[in-house]
């Protein structure tokens, strides 16, 4: 058990969570369809057919959310913005009611003493912008910079954090190389293009920043360290193009200037060149870096794993999560010291952690008793200050999610929320996770050092 444990009084402890994910009304008040509007309505596509027609009801329900989290003593809550909410066609015209929901949102934030971290794109793309090709239409870096100037002229005086795109290693790898989220595509030539762009629209918006905006600007990456299921040269080999795959794909071209060369003989043909300039736009200097963590990659050789090569490998006795995720908090350790010593210790956020287990019914007396998440977090926080200790500049900590919410195409089968959402009756009810993260943000840490009782 780990002692001595005491964040700093300035340090951020959050939650997060994302637009379509918790706020339903997707089309309410003047809004545009999103592409997960139309995958949700796609039969077939997101398990029992769920939608994120009501999801949390968060759009109706956001002052007493926002009373929620104060009431947990958070100091931050990271959100992201519906661009289709704001811009129903993506581009050219505004949708003042829907710009005005964010605008009460930050000053319902600040009234109660919590700061907002806005991410200006979770997956939600709007529909009208899909139909001109998405993410691989040439165009789409102007029209999210477009989209981002109109909020940080409207939001900017009062927020302070704001991040460009959360987990674009997802958008691509789920959205047009495997076709399990939305759009749907299963492409391999489009893959590439679409991360290009990605990053492209993500420089874009940080130059655009750097006209309009005062104060801090950076990126949010899902990441899973590597570690080889043997010594097999062949396993090793497969660890290495799955971390650049996914851990390096993303941050080499903002920090370094270039894609990591095992990019090629992933994609083959299907890895295009790209001019210098897209390099410098995308290289831009940001502020910060956001890291989603949930679990490590276990990892060996899979000729059947397309195109990477690389397969999961389920350790026997380890904790899985719902998600089949293992738990194994010393590599978020791991992965804010790896960021640290390769990218020059950059600022640093834990933007997600969290895990989906079996909650039981909420019983009589309005107790939900998660005992496994408590433990995840007790780990994963304790690991977040080691971090600390070896010197990476983490200055923030965000729990996923606080609300049970809608998970993407697996509906509302899985639980990541702090606090149990009923949805037949939107009832909100803190879980025991709840109620122990609020003792760690009350004592700065200093709780994870207190040992657990044992049961007899």
């Amino acid at each position: 058990m780990a002692h001595g444990i005491e964040f700093p009084s300035d340090f951020l402890w959050g939650c997060a969570t994302s637009a379509y994910q918790i706020e339903g009304s997707p089309l309410a008040d003047g809004a545009g369809p999103s592409i997960w509007q139309r995958f949700c309505h796609t039969p077939g596509l997101v398990r029992d057919g769920d939608t994120g027609d009501v999801a949390c009801d968060h759009y109706r329900r956001s002052r007493d959310d926002v009373a929620l989290m104060k009431a947990l003593g958070l100091t931050a809550y990271r959100f992201s913005v519906s661009w289709s909410r704001v811009m129903p066609q993506g581009r050219g015209a505004v949708n003042q009611a829907g710009l005005a929901f964010y605008d009460r949102l930050v000053d319902n934030l600040l009234e109660n003493g919590i700061a907002p971290m806005v991410t200006l794109f979770h997956w939600d793309l709007p529909a009208a912008l899909d139909d001109l090709g998405g993410w691989l239409n040439p165009d789409i870096p102007h029209w999210f910079a477009d989209y981002a100037v109109t909020l940080f002229r409207a939001l900017d005086d009062r927020v302070t954090m704001w991040a460009t795109l959360n987990e674009p290693w997802v958008v691509t790898d789920g959205g047009y190389l495997h076709g399990a989220l939305a759009p749907a595509h299963r492409n391999l030539y489009e893959a590439p293009i679409a991360t290009h762009r990605l990053l492209c629209a993500h420089g874009a918006a940080v130059t655009a920043y750097r006209s309009e905006g005062r104060h801090r600007i950076g990126i949010v990456v899902n990441l899973e360290p590597k570690h080889a299921a043997s010594d097999d040269p062949l396993d090793v080999a497969a660890v290495t193009r799955a971390d650049a795959y996914m851990n390096r794909q993303y941050l080499d071209p903002i920090f370094l200037g270039t894609y990591p060369p095992e990019l090629r003989g992933v994609f083959g043909d299907a890895w295009p060149s790209w001019p210098a300039r897209d390099h410098d736009l995308i290289r831009q200097p940001i502020d910060f870096v956001g890291v989603n963590y949930y679990t490590r990659g276990f990892t060996r050789h899979d000729p059947d794993a397309w195109p990477v090569c690389a397969g999961p490998v389920r350790r026997p006795r380890a904790t899985y999560t719902m998600t089949s995720w293992e738990v194994y908090p010393a590599a978020l350790t791991e992965v804010l010291l790896w960021v640290k010593e390769r990218y020059g210790n950059p600022a640093l956020y834990v933007t997600e952690n969290g895990a989906a287990f079996f909650d039981p019914p909420v019983a009589e007396g309005g107790r939900v008793a998660d005992p496994l998440r408590v433990s995840y977090f007790r780990q994963h926080i304790t690991a977040v200050h080691a971090a600390r200790e070896a010197g990476a500049d983490v200055r923030g900590y965000f729990a996923w999610s606080l609300l049970d919410n809608f998970e993407w195409a697996l509906g509302y089968a899985m639980r990541f929320g702090i606090v149990h959402v009923d949805f037949d009756t939107q009832v909100r009810t803190p879980k025991d996770s709840a109620r122990f993260y609020a003792e760690v943000i009350a004592t700065r840490g200093r709780v994870l050092g207190v040992p657990v009782a044992q049961s007899p």
